[in-house]
């Protein structure tokens, strides 16, 4: 067995999260809401639904619990999305972003592992803060990337993808920087979460992070990601793509803040 594949493998010092988790009256209320609220927004901008509910959940549920859930749920929004909008797709640019993505998203599976929930809570909280505060307040221009940028990008965004769920905002900068178009940006983010989350879930099968209560939780929150997936994209049209960008800073930010208080 190689060194990597040990390191994921190892789970003795994993919180219990298997028959221990009990689905408690917060959890059942909140839980929900929370994967309604974040698949609106997907549903609105094509991405942003897993730094809304990682954050959240991760206050009633334990971390390593809440990002295998999100990652099925993530699944199941990007198939249907990606069904409705793939004429869309701009497969000249995430073709070679996918080999990059799998090697981020080794490097985090190994570190969702290995590094203790509090620290990740604390960092967890960090990256979504950054992330709210550059949506809150970013301008209307776009940097221009060079074709070299889809090794470094790919490699963050997988990443974080596999440690804190959510690469997404990385592949939008990526696609954006690239000359992409919104609407080829919204139809392209399913395949590539379509793409992460069929990784993610091998790489986190094997480091035994889905047991049996995340196939319960999810089964039990696919009618929230439903509806929220309906409402959002039926606001897709009427909403104009800067006020949601907005909305979703400022709820990252004060996610970010929350889990900030949280860990310290």
């Amino acid at each position: 067995m190689t060194g990597l594949t040990a390191a994921m493998c190892n789970t003795a010092h994993l919180p219990h999260l298997g028959a221990a988790m009990t689905f408690e009256f917060e959890i059942i209320l909140f839980a929900p809401l929370i994967v309604l609220a974040a698949y609106v927004i997907f549903g609105v901008t094509g991405f942003g639904s897993t730094l809304v509910a990682v954050p959240l959940l991760a206050h009633v549920v334990p971390l390593k619990f809440a990002i295998p859930v999100v990652v099925l749920l993530d699944g199941i929004a990007s198939v249907s999305q990606g069904l409705r909008l793939r004429a869309d797709i701009d497969r000249r640019e995430v073709i070679p972003l996918l080999p990059f993505l799998v090697l981020g998203m080794i490097l985090g599976t190994v570190l969702l592992v290995r590094v203790p929930g509090e620290v990740l809570i604390a960092c967890l909280g960090v990256f979504v803060l950054a992330y709210g505060a550059s949506y809150l307040f970013m301008k209307g221009s776009v940097m221009q990337l060079p074709r070299w940028s889809v090794a470094p990008i790919g490699m963050f965004g997988g990443t974080t993808a596999a440690l804190f769920g959510s690469g997404g905002p990385v592949y939008v900068i990526y696609f954006a920087g690239r000359g992409a178009t919104p609407e080829q940006i919204r139809a392209t983010m399913p395949l590539v979460f379509i793409f992460t989350t069929i990784a993610r879930i091998g790489m986190f099968a094997l480091a035994g992070l889905f047991l049996a209560d995340v196939s319960i939780a999810t089964a039990l929150l696919v009618p929230a990601l439903a509806l929220g997936l309906w409402l959002g994209n039926r606001l897709h049209g009427k909403l104009a793509r800067e006020q949601a960008v907005r909305v979703v800073g400022a709820l990252l930010t004060l996610s970010g803040l929350s889990l900030l208080l949280r860990a310290f």
